[in-house]
């Protein structure tokens, strides 16, 4: 998607580094800035957290002048897009169509866990165990991938549900992308799982404004992990109703840049912000105000999507509440339970 795309200060980081030209106008700006940096940051192999930075979120993090900002920005417009510099941008790319043994069950499940940006490791097993564990239970066949080859027309109609799992980084390429929105609009189903919704940066609008309906700002940074009330709502097709009213666990929690209820999203919870404190680095203060939506789901086109930003922590997949919440969502998303999309 981004192949030939000039240069700018919100490119992702690991473009702009893997260009010793660009790198040059950063380090110029930025004297020393990368160097100071860990490596999972400045990376330019995926999977990297410089896939979901960008020079302009450097630039905040060393509170430069718009003005210096604005200078950085057109030196890098000016930099040329090489041949070499189009190889190292598609190179976290793929397009290996994989092969599923699929059995006889109704509903039939992906689990997609490509990352490019952040890698949540033990956290991304935990929940592909449970999604399999939770097929189990509802009789449904469950396979994994991490191939982005697997979002073509052929491959995404064998299923009724594509999870994605703690995704970060762009993943996908533009006709995999295409494949996929069609897929959503013409009835398919999405469910995201934490880091699929925790990005920095979008490159798909469709995915971020579209899909999951909110923009991801942050998360507490001091402690990063904090106990916190999630208080559960009535959703109209019943998702969490026998966990209502709510209840604590520790987890890292999500803020966004405006409620998904404003968006359109039909929230099933929310996250009391009296019980923790929503503060992340430098003191970025991540308050949304009394509508803190963590999950919801959402009617796009003819599909549906439903969205946790529960899933930091593989313990997490061992409790009960956040295995329900789980299991209503792919059952809602699924068509096998209630689900108001496209009704009156």
């Amino acid at each position: 998607p981004l192949r030939d795309k000039p240069f700018s200060v919100d490119s992702p980081l690991m473009d702009v580094l893997s260009s010793p030209a660009a790198k040059a106008v950063l380090d110029e700006a930025m004297p020393g800035m990368t160097s100071k940096m860990p490596p999972m940051m400045v990376s330019t192999k995926a999977p990297s957290l410089s896939a979901i930075l960008s020079a302009r979120t450097m630039a905040s993090m060393a509170q430069m002048p718009a003005d210096k900002l604005e200078q950085m920005n057109q030196k890098l417009s000016a930099v040329p897009v090489t041949d070499a510099d189009r190889v190292a941008r598609c190179e976290r790319y793929d397009n290996e169509v994989p092969t599923f043994e699929l059995g006889s069950a109704d509903t039939k499940v992906l689990v997609f866990r490509k990352i490019n940006g952040f890698d949540h490791g033990p956290s991304v097993d935990a929940a592909s165990n449970a999604v399999k564990a939770l097929g189990e239970q509802l009789g449904w066949d469950v396979v994994v991938t991490d191939k982005g080859g697997a979002f073509n027309p052929q491959t995404l109609a064998q299923f009724d549900v594509v999870v994605w799992n703690n995704n970060s980084g762009d993943v996908l390429t533009l006709a995999q992308r295409k494949a996929f929105e069609d897929y959503i609009n013409n009835g398919g189903a999405y469910v995201g799982i934490h880091g699929a919704g925790g990005d920095f940066i979008y490159d798909w609008n469709w995915y971020a404004d579209e899909l999951l309906g909110a923009r991801f700002i942050g998360h507490p940074a001091d402690p990063q992990f904090q106990i916190g009330r999630v208080e559960v709502e009535k959703h109209p097709d019943g998702i969490g109703a026998k966990l209502m009213p709510g209840w604590s666990m520790t987890e890292e929690w999500y803020s966004f840049k405006q409620s998904a209820r404003a968006n359109g999203a039909t929230v099933v919870a929310t996250l009391d912000e009296a019980s923790y404190s929503p503060l992340g680095r430098g003191g970025q203060d991540l308050h949304m105000g009394e509508d803190h939506p963590i999950v919801w789901t959402r009617c796009v086109g003819k599909g549906r999507a439903f969205y946790t930003a529960m899933g930091h922590r593989p313990e997490l997949y061992d409790l009960p509440e956040t295995l329900l919440m789980l299991r209503d969502g792919l059952t809602w998303a699924a068509g096998t339970g209630g689900t108001s999309c496209g009704k009156e």
